[in-house]
């Protein structure tokens, strides 16, 4: 790796995917490298782990603060509801966006995720090339234009 590179590499955004489902999240962090999000995704399978990863217990104890969080709704141990509901009740991590990307449109979801203060709430595309055009789209709004507590 080049300087150059290492330093990009090092300003991207931290990005972490809450997604239980194996195949759905390998199309996730494809569409995100192929659309060039500007952030290293990090995946965790379902609430419970994704709170493990944001207070830095075992395996995630230096895990980085991620500037963006994609949420999926239903998961085992922990829902997105619970998990969303957890986050945005803890002072020190109600800051973080999250966006709900979930195969729900339900406006009982949606409206539960907002009142819950999600940042957005998404309907996962049924192709792949839905799912780039949102992870472009993601990536040109959080990462490009909107601002938030942690800076990107």
């Amino acid at each position: 790796m080049t300087h150059s590179e290492h330093q990009a590499e090092s300003t991207r955004a931290n990005l972490l995917l809450v997604e239980d489902n194996d195949g759905d999240a390998f199309l996730m962090l494809e569409a995100l490298a192929e659309s060039r999000v500007r952030a290293n995704p990090v995946r965790v399978r379902n609430g419970v782990e994704a709170l493990d990863y944001l207070h830095h217990r075992e395996p995630y104890a230096d895990s980085p603060r991620p500037d963006l969080i994609l949420l999926d709704l239903n998961m085992p141990l922990m829902d997105g509801h619970e998990f969303l509901a957890s986050i945005k009740g803890s002072e020190t991590l109600k800051d973080i966006p999250v966006v709900v990307l979930t195969t729900s449109s339900s406006h009982r979801d949606v409206q539960r995720a907002y009142d819950a203060h999600a940042s957005s709430f998404v309907t996962k595309p049924t192709d792949f090339e839905g799912l780039k055009a949102v992870a472009s789209t993601l990536d040109a709004w959080w990462f490009g234009t909107a601002k938030t507590p942690s800076g990107c």
